[in-house]
């Protein structure tokens, strides 16, 4: 790896050696009406090749011009171009500063008037003058959707489908990829994982109104990180602006399915200070909601009985109630040096706590009187048996934190220091990001009384299934099965640094760059299990459910059907109250088998260079080509069990070391001023899950399940291309389609197959283990369109369209045992859909929006009867708000009016295997916005 990077560097001085001239350095600030910056603005020295584009903050630097006159035009979409001329001498640099305004239509109508489509002017414009194939939401455009957090605006964008969880949008598919195949970043650097076992990044941990902009890059190019096969996402903080900036928001409302308040709050304040030389803006957002859901599991299986082939043999009826609370903070500070020199440090901090109980009825396996013939058939897939039933409450200790709960304690915190410095021709950027995500479950516990008893199983109704008690009243004599506390502890610390090099050449038709970086992670996943049993009678006569104190979970009416009622649980109180410490009224046990083996320590280093070129070839067409180098050093170390010595140790280790070379091409075709025309081929990696490599064994004799690792996975590759035209309207919106394929290898997959037989276990219900495919082909494309209705008259002007649509479709082969089988890569959606039709006026916003996206395959399993699938989503949402004044606005917001269930299916969608149903939220505020 050493040589490889040093063989990057001297090939880039050598092309490109010689002296550097003393020539100038011209550079500036592109700010609009409002004194705000412009990222994205072209500013072209005109009848020459120099030109560049403004960053986030509005800067630019065109570097190497010789001494001499010039005229300098700044364009930008939505805005009238400004033109200015410059005399420039040997050595100096020279900085200037560019104010756009507001660009006119025929008639002398401006385009962009008041604040009502600057964000996504902001937004196109940097769209329109990346180098590569990217999606860019800016703040604004974010704020005009009803979105609480980044994963539920990251839907809206073309080709990102996301699943949710509890009823938000958290794990992110793009263009068909499963999200350990994408990457989530923070200014330009990876997020770490909260989750224990895989790279996920919960994006539900990060409120909407934190992020300046939302970039997705559907193409990488060669000084970007490569493990980004779907695409990769960075969500770029706020910047200071260029005076004091004041704003905010309040907002309450109600969860309609708990009928309990929702409080929202924002603040963001910036200034420019020290002459204006440091800029300062701090964000904050809280969020704290009450809410819920309803939900029914179920288990299919196959039967040897002729008239019953297929039944359910494990039936779930599960009532959440969940209070989550979202804090995030940021702090950005620039600081200007003098012309030449910079400082930037950024800093952000998002801390969730979800306390959850959880109210559980379970009967499982119903099969098996099907197999013995010991069922009554009361009516056609109706039957009467006797069942093992169980009944679980899910909560935590009884103090001030957890509070009778389950609490998920998670944390993420973001810090980059950057700089960036000219040396006349040559230009160097680095940066150093300190990253660490937690995740703590704390004294989180569980009492479960289980018996047999007589049960009704109903599938007349595949997608409606229902298991009852047939006298309610015998859940009361169910005894004790089980009573532990947990407590589970994740952390992930990354330490990640990085320094690029730039250089023109070829009189400024090109630019050499060059750079390298080192990745450092740490995680480990510390887990206990005790459990305890009751010395004496916990309740009046026993420990029996009866005895214990108990509730009715009724209070509210299934969203499923009102056939579904929870019925009693032991209370959360009691559970929380329990003195489970002490010794004379517990024996306790360290049940090491049932956690150990997930524990595990994993240490990854990833070391990368790369060098590129950006070459203007005429004055239409202008390419990227590069090669990027990835060094990966890993270690896991795990536990396992040793059967001679019937004990635990750490003996499970997996350590590799591997190098990929992955080379890129980037074309971009001028067709015109406003249309673009882009080509792409690019290379990327997504490496195996932490967890996924050690060679770990979870067995639950309860449920007759277990878990594997896989330490002979090996890195998912990708070769991908891309194709996309982009028409640009001068009124601020934009028309592109495309096309993209993916030639995929050693993807990996979440292998399920029920009723197998394990050498160390025996016979399993289920084994679930991550698995090597051989090859899969992703192919698709994605059009959009945003637009306002400006060529209508009148009033009718302010009707506005967004929509995008994408088909993505996929073919798999080296499925083990599948062969013969058509199977999708799991994620992928062959449908998404985005609309949102708007009227707008310089004080009224209307809004509907749909979000939909088809089914796809989760996991794979032995047959397509074990096949799971994420059933297909429709979302509707509509917000309103109003200009009382200039600066203040009120807004109502409504979210999933549809009451769209989160749903799995087995093997065909008639086969429910999980539903569950949130209902609406609903929201009313004011924001407001005080700037000079």
């Amino acid at each position: 790896m050493k040589k490889g990077l040093q063989f990057l560097f001297m090939l880039s001085f050598l092309l490109y050696s010689g002296e550097m001239l003393a020539q100038a350095v011209f550079g500036g600030k592109v700010i609009d009406d409002q004194n705000l910056s412009l990222p994205g603005a072209n500013v072209i020295l005109e009848g020459t090749n120099k030109g560049t584009v403004t960053n986030q903050l509005g800067d630019f630097v065109i570097q190497g011009i010789p001494a001499g006159n010039y005229k300098v035009t700044v364009s930008y979409l939505g805005y009238n171009s400004v033109t200015k001329d410059i005399s420039l001498q040997d050595g100096q640099t020279l900085d200037m500063r560019f104010q756009m305004m507001p660009g006119t239509l025929e008639g002398g109508e401006f385009i962009v008037f008041g604040d009502r489509l600057k964000g996504q002017a902001r937004a196109l414009n940097q769209q329109r003058t990346n180098s590569n194939i990217t999606n860019i939401v800016a703040a604004d455009q974010i704020g005009r959707f009803p979105d609480a957090n980044i994963g539920d605006a990251i839907k809206r964008i073309p080709g990102i489908t996301m699943q949710n969880d509890q009823g938000e949008a958290r794990n992110i598919i793009i263009r068909g990829m499963a999200p350990e195949l994408n990457s989530v970043m923070i200014n330009g650097e990876r997020v770490p994982s909260a989750e224990g076992d895989n790279r996920r990044v919960q994006m539900d941990l990060i409120p909407s109104d934190m992020i300046q902009t939302i970039e997705v890059n559907k193409s990488v190019l060669p000084d970007m990180d490569a493990d980004a096969i779907g695409g990769a996402v960075n969500l770029v903080t706020r910047k200071a602006p260029n005076g004091l900036r004041v704003s905010g928001t309040a907002a309450s409302g109600v969860n309609l399915l708990t009928d309990k308040p929702i409080w929202t709050g924002g603040l963001i304040i910036g200034d420019r200070i020290a002459n204006d030389k440091l800029g300062v803006i701090f964000s904050g957002s809280y969020n704290n909601h009450n809410f819920g859901s309803d939900n029914v599991e179920a288990q299919w299986a196959e039967t040897d009985d002729p008239n019953n082939p297929v039944v359910i043999n494990n039936f779930d009826l599960r009532k959440y109630d969940v209070q989550r609370v979202r804090r995030s903070a940021s702090l950005a500070l620039d600081y200007d040096i003098n012309n030449n020199h910079s400082l930037v440090l950024n800093t952000m901090y998002n801390w969730r706590d979800d306390w959850e109980n959880r109210y559980r009825f379970r009967v499982d396996r119903t099969d098996e009187p099907f197999e013995s013939g010991e069922f009554t058939e009361l009516a056609p897939n109706l039957f009467q048996m006797r069942g093992r039933t169980a009944i679980q409450t899910k909560g935590g200790i009884d103090n001030s934190r957890v509070r009778n709960t389950r609490l998920e304690d998670q944390r993420v915190i973001n810090t980059t220091l950057s700089g960036s410095h000219i040396f006349n021709r040559l230009k160097m950027t680095w940066n150093g990001t300190y990253a660490k995500a937690s995740e703590n479950r704390p004294n989180e516990r569980y009492i479960t009384h289980r018996g047999n008893a007589d049960v009704i199983v109903d599938i007349r109704d595949p997608f409606k299934v229902l298991t009852t008690l047939v006298n309610q009243e015998s859940e009361l004599g169910l005894g004790l099965n089980e009573l532990y506390e947990s407590n589970n502890f994740t952390f992930e610390e990354d330490l990640n640094g990085r320094v690029d090099f730039t250089l023109p050449y070829a009189a400024n038709k090109g630019i050499i760059k060059f750079g390298g970086r080192i990745r450092s992670k740490y995680k480990v996943r510390t887990d206990s299990y005790d459990v305890y049993d009751p010395i004496v009678d916990m309740g009046m006569g026993g420990n029996n459910l009866g005895s214990l104190p108990f509730s009715f979970q009724d209070e509210r009416i299934f969203l499923n059907g009102p056939q579904y009622v929870p019925g009693r649980f032991v209370t959360k109180e009691f559970l929380g109250g329990l003195d489970l410490k002490n010794e004379s009224l517990f024996e306790f046990e360290d049940a090491v088998g049932e956690y150990i083996t997930g524990n595990y320590q994993a240490s990854e280093t990833i070391s990368a260079g790369y060098v590129m070129t950006d070459y203007q070839i005429n004055s239409r067409l202008s390419g990227i080509f590069g090669l990027r180098l990835e060094n990966t050093n890993l270690e896991y170390r795990g536990y396992e069990f040793d059967e001679d010595e019937e004990t635990f140790n750490q003996s499970a280790t997996v350590s590799d070391n591997y190098s990929n070379f992955m080379p890129g091409v980037h074309f971009k075709y001028d067709v015109s001023e406003n249309q673009i025309v882009r080509l792409a081929w690019a290379n990327t990696i997504a490496r195996p899950n932490y967890f996924d490599l050690v060679p770990y064994a979870i067995f639950s004799p309860d449920n007759q399940s277990l878990e594997r690792g896989n330490p002979n996975l090996v890195p998912t590759t990708s070769m991908n291309f891309d194709l996309m035209f982009e028409n640009y309207y001068k009124s601020v919106g934009v028309f592109t389609a495309g096309g993209f394929y993916k030639d995929v290898n050693n993807f990996i997959y979440q292998r399920t197959q029920l009723n197998v037989v394990d050498p160390q276990f025996g016979p399993l219900i289920e084994l679930t283990q991550p698995e090597n495919g051989g090859t899969a082909n992703v192919y698709g494309f994605e059009t959009s369109i945003q637009r306002q209705f400006d060529f209508l008259p009148g009033i009718w002007k302010g009707l506005g369209l967004f929509a995008n649509y994408t088909f993505t479709d996929s073919r798999t082969s080296g499925i083990e045992g599948r062969e013969e089988d058509d199977i999708k890569l799991p994620g992928t959606a062959r449908n998404m859909f985005n609309a949102s039709l708007s009227f707008e006026s310089e004080k009224l916003v209307l809004r509907a929006s749909v979000n939909h996206a088809s089914g796809y395959l989760d996991e794979v399993g032995g047959s397509n009867f074990e096949d799971f699938y994420y059933d297909r989503q429709t979302f509707l949402d509509v917000n309103a708000s109003y200009a009382i004044t200039k600066n203040w606005r009120i807004f109502a917001e409504a979210n999933n009016l549809t009451n769209q269930p989160l749903r799995y299916y087995q093997g065909i969608r008639q086969r429910t295997a999980q539903e569950e149903f949130y209902s609406a939220r609903i929201n009313f505020g004011v924001k407001f916005d005080l700037f000079e």
